[in-house]
């Protein structure tokens, strides 16, 4: 009888990953494309992606179905019921990310009536490719246990915010060189705010898998680059 419960527990959590991976690759599509229509200032492109915010939204819906029928089924414990709970996390953290691609997306038509911001568009799209391999990164550790994959994720972050500073800094620039860029470098600040956001979410879901591989969250804080929200003082 134990055997059974635990191949039919197995299963479960198969089909469960399943859907993971099929909803990272949903996520994963959306950061490219958010990032492509703002830079190409594709209003159709951003348009889509927009709509198929709704396929991860019902993919997380479903992934939380399975979670509590697997747990009133099966009564998982110890390491078990570790996977069901990073799984639940793991689609939170994907729908939110998936929110903040939509969220550029929305920026697209508006930013198509201003005149770009030189050099902005190649930053943020690398910036988001960036956060875009972060990812797969870390669902390729969750599939595979891998936590020294995940720990590398949890690293890049750094990364990340160094590019949202620069980013940050040069958007200061431009607004007080010329006040008619401050209504789009506003835009475009808050596109880079929502990507440097996505690797957050991104970074914390690469914990969770560190958390499901070895039983413990990582002891040492992770570095943290971004300072924009610190005041200097004298």
């Amino acid at each position: 009888m134990t055997d059974h419960i635990s191949s039919a527990y197995d299963r479960d959590l198969e089909g469960i990953t399943n859907l993971i991976v099929k909803m990272g690759g949903l996520v994963e599509d959306a950061i490219i494309k958010a990032a492509q229509s703002l830079g190409e200032r594709d209003i159709e492109l951003a348009e889509k992606v927009r709509q198929a915010d709704k396929a991860i939204d019902d993919l997380e819906e479903q992934i939380n179905e399975e979670a509590a029928r697997t747990i009133a089924l099966r009564a998982p414990v110890s390491k078990d019921l570790r996977a069901i709970l990073t799984v639940l996390r793991l689609a939170a953290s994907l729908e939110r990310i998936g929110d903040y691609a939509k969220n550029i997306a929305k920026r697209t038509s508006v930013l198509a009536e201003m005149r770009p911001v030189s050099g902005s568009d190649n930053a943020l799209r690398r910036m988001a490719r960036e956060v875009e391999g972060m990812l797969k990164d870390t669902l390729d550790a969750y599939v595979r246990g891998d936590a020294g994959l995940a720990e590398d994720v949890r690293q890049r972050d750094h990364e990340v915010d160094q590019m949202y500073n620069a980013l940050f800094r040069e958007f200061l620039t431009f607004m007080m060189e010329d006040p008619r860029n401050i209504t789009a470098c506003m835009h475009l600040h808050f596109v880079a705010k929502n990507i440097e956001r996505m690797g957050d979410l991104t970074t914390n879901m690469a914990e969770q898998v560190i958390y499901l591989v070895t039983g413990e969250m990582p002891d040492e804080a992770r570095p943290k680059g971004d300072r924009t929200s610190y005041s200097t003082g004298p």
